[in-house]
Order: structure tokens, then sequence, then C-alpha cells
């Protein structure tokens, strides 16, 4: 049975009390002996995309850099490029729009590494020998650090119905192509009927897949290679994933990339779930997403199936029903928590200790 700790914490609470709570847990779990002297520490991030109001906020995590770095190590903050259009799909443009989030190294203390390299070419294959993947590509400044600390804020998802530190490592430590071949079984569709023609989805399509013929949206199939963009930026619910379980393949791959991103660091990763301002749908949204629950708390442990499943558990504790299955009722998040125990991720009982 996994441990994970729990500091709870009051609705908005404010940024040193927060901090100082991180630190309780770094402390409680006994993160310090993780990491030895010289080696680099990637700390995986996800920025938030222009305008997201939920990521992790620098303030919050500047004192726990600081108690990292008293180990001797060099941490540095890090994610990877987007498959999507946005402020994240090469490092020049994902940098600045960190840097806009407050991620400079005068506030954090630590520099900042897209992993991934400037057009997400900076990767290596990792064997992992799965039913999905014999082996999965992992960002090079992320595979070759010693030690791992993962920083995930939960929220829903809109093809995995649910993410935290599995899908954090998953998409974040994969290049373009990587997320690319986690997404490919998922083909959206048009509803015709639907459909405003307004042109949304052609805008957001990285691919360049979609045209407005016949006074409707048409997505060419052999050049879409699922990424859902479209699902996301449609406001009248027209486009729609075309066939049943897609989400269930997706879920599968995020836990087997999962599995390749902390292949070889055993021992020498530490999870952080931020359960704050839980919205919808992740902080790749270039817009402010209203919450869908009062604040939880924040959970530590070295177990990332653990961590997830105790975090969707307090979700519900919370609210008294299960948010994101009514949310996402075609989504099954219990997939990837599932399938990551499967594969030797982690297991899904814990020992919550409340610090």
């Amino acid at each position: 049975m996994s441990k994970v700790w729990v500091a709870y914490l009051k609705d908005e609470e404010n940024a040193k009390d927060v901090s100082k709570k991180i630190l309780a847990l770094y402390d409680a779990a006994g993160f310090k002996n993780v990491f030895s002297k010289g080696e680099f520490t990637a700390v995986k991030i996800h920025f938030g995309e222009r305008n997201n109001i939920g990521h992790i906020k620098p303030e919050w995590i500047k004192p726990l850099l600081n108690a990292v770095k008293k180990t001797g190590c060099k941490p540095f903050l890090t994610d990877t490029n987007t498959l999507y259009k946005g402020q994240r799909q090469n490092s020049v443009d994902h940098l600045m729009q960190a840097y806009q989030h407050g991620f400079s190294i005068e506030n954090t203390g630590v520099p900042i590494i897209i992993a991934d390299g400037l057009l997400s070419k900076n990767f290596s294959e990792v064997e992992i020998n799965c039913r999905h993947f014999k082996s999965v590509k992992i960002a090079n400044d992320i595979l070759h650090s010693g030690s791992m600390i993962v920083l995930s804020h939960m929220t829903g998802h809109i093809t995995s119905g649910f993410g935290a530190a599995i899908k954090n490592l998953a998409m974040g430590a994969a290049p373009r192509s990587g997320k690319q071949v986690q997404h490919a079984d998922m083909k959206p569709k048009v509803n015709i009927e639907k459909c405003r023609a307004c042109g949304l989805c052609i805008q957001w399509c990285p691919r360049n897949a979609i045209e407005i013929y016949d006074g409707a949206a048409r997505i060419n199939a052999s050049e879409c290679y699922g990424c859902a963009e479209c699902i996301s930026a449609c406001r009248f619910g027209a486009i729609k994933n075309s066939f049943k379980g897609t989400s269930k393949t997706l879920q599968e791959k995020m836990a087997e990339y999962t599995l390749g991103a902390v292949k070889g660091k055993e021992g020498k990763v530490c999870y952080f779930n931020f359960l704050t301002h839980i919205t919808k749908e992740c902080d790749c949204l270039d817009e402010a997403q209203p919450k869908i629950s009062g604040d939880i708390g924040i959970l530590a442990s070295y177990d990332p199936v653990a961590i997830d499943q105790a975090s969707v558990d307090l979700l519900k504790e919370k609210n008294g029903e299960d948010i994101l299955r009514r949310l996402w009722p075609e989504n099954d998040y219990d997939i990837q928590i599932r399938y990551a125990e499967q594969i030797g991720l982690g297991e899904r009982k814990y020992q919550l200790n409340i610090v």
C-alpha cells in the first residue's frame, strides 16, 4: 500500500500559506532523500496557456525549489511543446508564455528548459514493451535528468475525463510526435446539423485538415491526427469523436508513456498534485475557466497511481458526487489509473496521511 500525504487548503488560500504547506509535505514525505548532489533535477510543470488562471503559481513553489537546491542538485522547470496551436507550440513562444505567467528565474530561482528542444526534435526512444508501444519517445532533457519532481494541477479533460500526475507526465514528457501517436486513434466527426460554419475549428486545427463547404465544416480524415483541438474549439457541440473506445486507447497509451518517462528513475521521482481551482478542462485552454469545486488541498507521494486515485477520491468526497463522470460521461477516467497499475507504475491502494 502506497503512502499519500495531504495538506488541506481553505478556498483561495494565500500564496504564503500554500507554500508553507508544500514544504510541510516535502518534509513529511522525506523527499529531500530523492536528490543527489550535482545531479540535474527536472521539475515537470504546466505553465498554463495564455489567459489560463488555474495553473500552479510560481510564488507557491519558490520555497520548495529553494529547499531542493539545498540538497546540492540542480533543479530546472520544464515542459514540452504542444501538439495543438497555441502559445507553447515551440520553445521560444513557450518560454515567453512561461515568463508571462511569472516563471522567470528572478521569481523562482531556477531556469526553465523546454525539454524537447526548439522544434520538438530533441528526444530518444525508451523501450517499455507494453500493449500499445514497444518503445516511447521521451524528451531528452527529462530523460537525462537524474531525478524528477512532478507538479500536477488536477483538472477534467475533454478526451481522458481527468488529468493529474499520469497525464502530466504522459503528455508533458513527450515531444510533439509522441503526443501525436498517443492521440492517433481519435478521429473527430462533424454533426452537420449542429455546425454553424463559424470557422473556429479551422483556426485551431494544426494540420489544416478542416474546410467549410456546403455550409458546414468537413474534416479530412487522412490529414487529421486526432489532437481533438477542434472539439475544444467548437462552441456548438458540433464536433465529437467519431467512434467509441478512443478514450480508452488514449488513456492506456498515456499510462505507457508515463512508464517510459520514469524508467530508470526508480526511487528518484516525487509527485505533488494540486487540487486547487479544479476546472472542467485542462490548463491548455486559452481562457479563464470557472472552478467546478472548492479547493481541497495538495497531495504528495512517490506513487503516481496512488496520488491520482487519492485525488479523484478526495474530489468525490468534497462534493458528494463524481463530478468528473457527470461532466465527461463518455470518458471513464478510471481506465488510466487501472491500466497504470497493471503495467507496474504503482498501486491504487493507498494510506492517506494528513500533514
